[in-house]
């Protein structure tokens, strides 16, 4: 394969621009047209990344971002411009760390441009992308570019369109084809036509036809294996193979499994394939969403084979797809050797103790609620299921019952079903362990176990609504809708492209979020909020009420008010006088109800007995010795969990985000006219970053660590690695657990209470000695 360093630094020294370009979306024409060479840059497979590890962490991204960062950090060549897009849900990443990277002093290539280029084919993503366009055309304008004019853009596009030609007229492998779509992504168009012409045909070698389907592949290394197994790949349908000739690079994550599964079927009848080989590379997320309406729309009787890498060694591999292309089942691994008795039966999750009368009083809410919501859809109602990101407040203002995905997820946890649900989807050809968190309500769609459903079970969805936070989640819920004959709208997921970002957003978001926020991103949610207001009326007959709607607004603030006086007197109260076993549920239980007067009172009933207990001296360990913070999701499945080392250590798990998000993340001020619709839209693009996105999130911890006093942090395993950072920078200890918050059924609950009790009796208490030594 052609050396895209090589053919960076050949480019500076003949005198031509070269830009790295990450992404199969980035618009390589316009780029062209503007007098760059795009060159591909890709992520070596199974490459060491030592530098990407420390910053990013394996949990946080995986192999193939990691190895993309690991190129960009400290770059041979760092005045090489480079592009970056959002074709998947690690490059918005990649550019956040290169860009909280270059603000921390550290090596970063000097010019780093994010576009972010939507896919869904909407008038309102259609204008957001021209400004996006527009403003890479200034980027590369500043670079020493010229303004792509229409006749270049013509140009330059109809010299794609040749390459694309030759390769469709060519005999070739599978290898071959893969290995030239790569080069015509490095060399400049004439010059990759040059090299194209010089190609020799040769006849093909007889063997199983093969088509690939699933994640993309950037390297030739697996058509190699498949290839010297005896077969011949005779298409693909990922991104960077045929498609990309074609300009159909519609990423991923944003591409319908539906439409995708369409195409395939047409390329397979036109490459009359013997087998389909579906893989999964590396921690690919999305394709495995694909499978089930793919061998939906496959011939009856086409062989089809699953394989799932998670980053198998080259060598283990080609032995794996050697057995699946020669159809031989693989030897059965060696019995492992009997585990001995255990001496004590496993341990149950540790009940917690509530300190609060009004935690026990949302509980007791939830339950009564559900079952209203259960009744209203028997009796007719329409019913909605929304991801904890999406605008649920215009639901609210219309009257249509509503669940959010992720509390449901947690009631499936906290009943013990999660391996039960994990069979159902897998019976169904989805994954049970991708995004298995927001996948419990597509997984109740297949419960009709009535005696074991949780509650009763979730009624059947009219409407699914998500924003595309994550590479599954579009796709998710595009089959939710179809098992279910629900709605789908999902959301378009903006990244803030700038180059300087404010961070700190918990002061200038609730008063100034209309003027801090980019319009380009809040005009996009705003349009399609209007446009899910459109199509729930049209389906349900009701009509939305902009007055009903500005008095949700206001009764969300109140409560989020509520709950921001109760953040600030746990920080500054010492004893804190509650734990997170109160906090968690006293806040998270009416957010779902957000916008409503009960949730509103709720949370200031919640504050007023927390202000009491302060008042009285009465704390969550009366003998506190020792503040910790909770990073990362709940143990939601046991609560009982954060006051295992109160009575032994006197520590105190003071701060989880839930309540300090709800303080921070969520109120907008209408002060002077302002429109409730658009700050809602400010909110939902905002919702996540500050949890996971670099110069969001550390800084919010560490402020967060410091008002509270905290003299330790655990964290679990999905916890931002930019705020782990954050929090060491800042002289905080920090405990990393490899803990799921969702599935828990195989961890070793004794070595992470051994890990937690010595980090408390170590680091944690050497802080809290200093702490209290100064007061």
């Amino acid at each position: 394969m052609l050396d895209a360093e090589a053919e960076v630094a050949r480019a500076r020294a003949e005198g031509r621009r070269p830009i790295r370009v990450l992404a199969y979306d980035a618009p390589r024409a316009r780029l062209i047209a503007a007098g760059f060479q795009p060159v591909r840059l890709v992520a070596p497979r199974l490459s060491a990344t030592p530098r990407a590890d420390a910053v990013m962490g394996a949990a946080e991204m995986g192999p193939r971002g990691r190895a993309l960062l690991e190129a960009l950090i400290d770059p041979a060549q760092p005045d090489v411009p480079v592009l970056i897009t959002q074709a998947d849900s690690e490059q918005p990443q990649i550019f956040a760390a290169l860009r909280e990277l270059g603000r921390l002093g550290e090596p970063v290539p000097h010019h780093v441009h994010f576009l972010d280029l939507l896919h869904l084919s909407r008038p309102a993503s259609a204008r957001y992308n021209a400004a996006r366009l527009a403003q890479l055309d200034n980027w590369l304008a500043a670079l020493g570019g010229t303004a792509p004019t229409d006749v270049a853009l013509a140009e330059a596009e109809a010299l794609l369109a040749r390459q694309a030609d030759v390769l469709e007229g060519m005999a070739l492998t599978g290898t071959q084809r893969l290995d030239l779509i790569a080069m015509t992504a490095i060399l400049p168009p004439q010059a990759a036509l040059a090299a194209l012409a010089e190609v020799e045909s040769a006849p093909l070698p007889a063997g199983p036809r093969v088509y690939l389907a699933g994640s993309a592949h950037e390297g030739s290394e697996i058509y190699r294996a498949i290839e010297a197994a005896g077969a011949l790949i005779v298409g693909e349908n990922h991104a960077w193979g045929r498609r990309m000739l074609r300009g159909d690079t519609c990423p991923a994550r944003i591409d319908s499994a539906e439409r995708l599964a369409a195409w395939t079927a047409a390329d397979i009848a036109r490459s009359q394939p013997d087998l389909v080989l579906h893989l999964s590379l590396d921690g690919d997320e999305a394709a495995p969403w694909d499978v089930a309406a793919l061998k939906r729309a496959l011939p009856q009787g086409l062989r089809f084979e699953l394989l799932r890498c998670r980053s198998l060694p080259d060598a283990q591999l080609a032995d794996k797809l050697a057995a699946l292309i020669a159809g031989r089942a693989e030897a059965p691994p060696p019995p492992r050797p009997a585990a001995p008795k255990a001496a004590t039966p496993p341990r149950s999750p540790a009940r917690s103790r509530k300190a609060l009368s009004s935690t026990g009083d949302v509980n007791a809410y939830q339950r009564e609620w559900f079952a209203s919501v259960r009744q209203q859809v028997a009796d007719g109602a329409p019913f909605a299921m929304v991801n904890a990101n999406a605008p649920q407040e215009i639901l609210r203002a219309l009257d249509v019952p509503f669940v959010v995905n992720q509390w449901w997820a947690s009631i499936v946890a906290a009943k013990q079903q999660s391996r039960r649900y994990q069979g159902l989807l897998r019976a169904h050809d989805y994954p049970g362990d991708v995004e298995a968190y927001s996948a419990q309500g597509i997984a109740a769609a297949f419960d009709d176990d009535a005696e074991n459903a949780p509650w009763g079970g979730l009624p059947k969805p009219d409407f699914v609504h998500a924003v595309a936070s994550s590479d599954p989640t579009a796709k998710l819920f595009e089959q939710w809708a179809r098992e279910t004959g629900a709605d789908c709208f999902i959301y378009e997921r903006t990244i803030d492209p700038r180059a300087d970002l404010f961070s700190d957003w918990w002061a200038q978001l609730p008063a100034h979020w209309d003027s801090v926020l980019e319009d380009e991103r809040v005009d996009l949610m705003l349009a399609e909020i209007r446009e899910v207001i459109a199509r729930v009326e049209a389906k349900t007959g009701r009509t939305f009420d902009p007055a009903r709607f500005a008095a949700v607004m206001d009764l969300v603030n109140e409560q989020e008010d509520y709950y921001r006086k109760t953040r600030d007197l746990i920080a500054r109260t010492v004893p804190a006088p509650i734990g997170l076993v109160d906090q968690m549920p006293a806040t998270m239980v009416p957010q779902w109800h957000r916008g409503t007067e009960w949730a509103r009172d709720a949370a200031k009933t919640f504050y007023e007995e927390v202000k009491a207990r302060a008042d009285a001296g009465l704390g969550a360990v009366q003998d506190e010795k020792i503040r910790l913070m909770w990073v990362g999701r709940g143990l939601w499945s046991e609560m009982g969990f954060y006051q295992k080392w109160e009575d032994s250590h006197g520590a105190v798990f003071v701060w989880s985000m839930y309540l300090a998000l709800a303080a921070d993340g969520y109120i907008r001020e209408l002060s002077g006219g302002r429109d409730p619709l658009r700050a809602l839209a400010s909110r939902v693009i905002c919702m996540g970053d500050e949890l996971r996105m670099p110069t969001w999130a550390g800084p919010w911890h560490v402020h967060e660590a410091q008002t509270h006093q905290v003299d330790g942090a655990v964290a679990l395993q999905d916890a931002d690695p930019f705020v782990i950072r954050a929090l060491r920078a800042a002289g905080i200890p920090v405990l990393e657990l490899t803990a799921d918050n969702f599935n828990r059924e195989n961890e070793d609950g004794a070595a992470i209470d051994a890990a937690i009790t010595a980090f408390i009796e170590g680091p944690a208490s050497e802080r809290a000695e200093a702490r209290h030594a100064r007061t």
